[in-house]
């Protein structure tokens, strides 16, 4: 099985190429640039745009499944282009934003656009990625020892990156997927402040807590620059999903109250067999990028 995996150097791509490879199949890895490392040995690296379709007509060419990174703007001509190159079956990364109903113009599309195709589909839908509090809170951590957050005792079910990558794998290269929209979530539901506690476990330092306001921790994400600052506004609930202004004192208080009633949340058990990977466990995992 010949297999095509776009987004392929994101927190997910790159793990999906790895086992992919591991497992004996032939990969491609699209990236916008290829360079040296990109993919493991082995691993085809292709050079495409997915906001430039006409860029992928070489690296679709005799590809029998597709795993899709969202991109909205171009979904339907991308999805026709892999079909006219023979593609079967497409996995998308989407959001569990889409399951929540809060998401209608990001991932949505690209559901539809694939649903619509008539090809298989499976729908990967994480929730909040742990990997975006390396992206945060990695440049404090690693300059300061220290985290500045407005809502401490706010929080969610962080996913592990590697839980993600195993169900796009299994849908990916199984049968049985088809159809199918899976919303995964961490095991536990971690606030803020017992998330910095399991990092600094992870680390075996200390790292301090400091209590901001939310116009503050604007202040701080966009001079930090990156991740931080791209999704500044909606991460402090300046914004909702939809990019609508919004009050981040009120959408903190509305988390707070909806925490304390929630269950178990669905997760890469469900499909893996496997318990999903805890905060903890993926704390240790990235624990060395903390402290450099």
């Amino acid at each position: 099985m010949t297999i095509l995996v776009t987004g392929a150097t994101g927190n997910v791509g790159r793990n999906v190429v790895r086992q992919l490879a591991e497992r004996g199949h032939d990969v491609r890895a699209l990236t916008r640039r290829a360079r040296p490392g990109a993919a493991p040995e082995g691993v085809r690296v292709q050079e495409g745009d997915l906001t430039h379709p006409k860029t992928l007509k070489d690296a679709l060419e005799g590809v029998d499944a597709l795993f899709l990174f969202p991109v909205a703007a171009t979904a339907e001509e991308v999805v026709g282009m892999a079909k006219s190159a023979g593609v079967r079956r497409i996995v998308v990364l989407s959001s569990g934003a889409v399951t929540a109903g809060y998401d209608t113009d990001f991932h949505l599309p690209v559901e539809r656009a694939v649903e619509a195709s008539g090809l298989e589909w499976t729908h990967v839908r994480p929730g909040e990625f742990a990997m975006n509090k390396l992206a945060l809170w990695g440049p404090p951590i690693r300059a300061e020892r220290v985290v500045r957050e407005p809502a401490p005792d706010a929080g969610w079910f962080p996913v592990h990156e590697q839980d993600i990558a195993d169900v796009a794998v299994l849908a990916l290269t199984e049968e049985g997927h088809a159809g199918q929209a899976y919303t995964l979530n961490g095991p536990e539901l971690l606030t803020h402040r017992r998330q910095v506690e399991l990092i600094a476990d992870a680390m075996g330092e200390e790292i301090r807590l400091e209590v901001v306001t939310p116009q503050q921790a604007r202040e701080i994400y966009l001079a930090q620059g990156g991740f931080a600052a791209e999704n500044v506004d909606f991460l402090l609930g300046f914004e909702d999903y939809g990019g609508n202004e919004s009050d981040p004192s009120a959408e903190a208080e509305a988390e707070a109250f909806d925490l304390s009633s929630l269950g178990p949340m669905p997760t890469a058990e469900a499909v893996t067999g496997r318990p999903a990977r805890t905060f903890a466990q993926w704390a240790r995992d990235h624990a060395d990028e903390f402290r450099a």
